[in-house]
């Protein structure tokens, strides 16, 4: 039996235009709506999936603020069976704060958690911190980029994309994983799942640290990508060019 927490956090939806607040900090998320990243969603998957294989329990935390409840119960939704929310300003916590948080509710726990999954970076800040603070703090391994993994006996066997293919990692147990999207397919909430969401109590508590900050100068949007339009022509008589055009791309054989 394989006990897992799983780490996430409530973003904003960045799909379309991203802008930022005054000071640079953080994403303006005045005009969007709220999500899991990618990492997110894949690191329940993943989660909930090795669960079931061992017939453990799964727990899916947030620290932020009482608006993360949302994401908590769309991951119950997704299979998780429990839930914790630590309140925290997420403006004033940064990724070390957010590791020690995380670290104290792991030791005051109700039962000990054979492996921690989070995402692999944060949707809005890109951090890449949070799972090796918090392995760190916990005195336990820790993998980063990680896509797929298995429970053998008291070891995981885990495997990441690496610059020479794919890296295969054997940890001992308790141990900590971030996890990369493109391994698993995250699953839609079953119409049983959102009922069970809905019926779930949030254990929710207070974050007992004074937050440090994140010491993020500023974040910086990359210019945007120049844009061209080639006009071919108008009607048959632009047929050649295009042709023409689909051969120098490498569409069409000469």
């Amino acid at each position: 039996m394989t006990n897992l927490l799983i780490c996430i956090k409530r973003v904003p939806e960045i799909s379309g235009e991203i802008l930022l607040s005054d000071d640079q900090h953080s994403v303006d998320a005045r005009h969007v709506g709220y999500t899991l990243s990618a990492h997110d969603e894949c690191a329940i998957e993943l989660g909930v999936g090795l669960a079931n294989d061992t017939g453990g329990h799964v727990r899916v935390l947030s620290v932020g603020t009482d608006e993360a409840a949302e994401q908590l119960r769309h991951a119950v939704a997704l299979g998780a069976d429990s839930a914790t929310l630590i309140h925290a300003d997420p403006q004033a916590f940064g990724p070390a704060d957010v590791a020690a948080a995380i670290a104290a509710e792991v030791r005051a726990a109700d039962m000990s958690f054979d492996l921690i999954l989070v995402g692999n970076d944060a949707a809005d800040t890109g951090d890449f911190q949070v799972g090796v603070r918090l392995a760190y703090q916990l005195g336990r391994p820790v993998l980063t980029g990680i896509n797929t993994a298995e429970i053998r006996d008291n070891t995981v066997l885990a495997r990441g994309a690496g610059p020479q293919g794919i890296d295969v990692f054997e940890v001992p147990l308790p141990a900590v994983i971030a996890v990369h999207e493109g391994g698993v397919e995250p699953r839609y909430p079953s119409i049983r799942g959102r009922m069970k969401a809905k019926r779930l109590k949030v254990d929710q508590k207070d974050a007992q640290l004074q937050p440090t900050g994140s010491g993020r100068v500023r974040l910086r949007l990359p210019a945007p990508k120049p844009s061209t339009v080639q006009i071919l022509g108008e009607g048959p008589e632009a047929a050649p060019a295009l042709v023409d055009l689909l051969a120098k791309n490498g569409v069409l054989k000469q």
